[in-house]
């Protein structure tokens, strides 16, 4: 996934910001609980934005402040020292939430056909799903393949800032639009990813 490749500079900064944040006496369960409320607020903003460069901008900071929250969560807590199956369960529940939120905003919104969006959101909840489903395999988690969540946010994000510089369609379709196909594929081709890699382990 290409967002491992950021993850050494990412934690550089994240880790100050998740301690700080918990020596506030903020909760992680808080910070989790916020990052769903910028995912519900994005979703609207790219439902509502008919088009608007500004709108789809400020869509996109939410799904920015999304990711940052949702990466500081689980720093907190091990900072904390307070790492617990309930946190991660939470953790998870609002993860699956974010992206349809997300995701079904700028489909609904009219950038692509409802039809592709769905086929997005299929893949991208079977893929999470098959994320965790190995942990209750007793495989431990894998989170695999060509495109996972935090891939996908980024993905999102860049889609906004094209669509700021360039909004016109490119065969039909703004960078919205296109995003929601390449994470539909993607997201699909991981789940077989996954598939194949779960298949593998259980028959060893």
């Amino acid at each position: 996934m290409t967002s491992n490749a950021l993850r050494p500079f990412a934690l550089k900064y994240l880790e100050p910001m998740a301690k700080l944040t918990a020596n506030a006496g903020i909760s992680p369960n808080a910070i989790s609980i916020l990052s769903l409320i910028f995912a519900v607020l994005s979703g609207v903003l790219f439902y509502y934005s008919g088009e608007s460069v500004s709108i789809v901008i400020a869509a996109g900071l939410m799904v920015a402040l999304n990711s940052l929250l949702d990466a500081m969560d689980g720093l907190m807590a091990r900072h904390l020292g307070i790492s617990s199956p309930k946190g991660d369960f939470l953790d998870h529940v609002i993860d699956r939430y974010a992206d349809i939120f997300i995701i079904c905003g700028i489909f609904f919104g009219g950038y692509v056909h409802w039809q592709i969006g769905v086929a997005a959101i299929v893949g991208v909840q079977i893929t999470s799903y098959l994320g965790t489903q190995a942990q209750a395999l007793n495989l431990g988690r894998y989170y695999g393949g060509i495109i996972g969540r935090a891939d996908r946010l980024i993905l999102v994000m860049l889609a906004s800032f094209i669509y700021a510089i360039y909004p016109a369609e490119v065969y039909g379709l703004s960078s919205l639009g296109w995003v929601i196909i390449i994470i539909g594929v993607g997201s699909h081709i991981t789940a077989f990813q996954r598939i194949s890699h779960i298949w593998k382990q259980l028959n060893v």
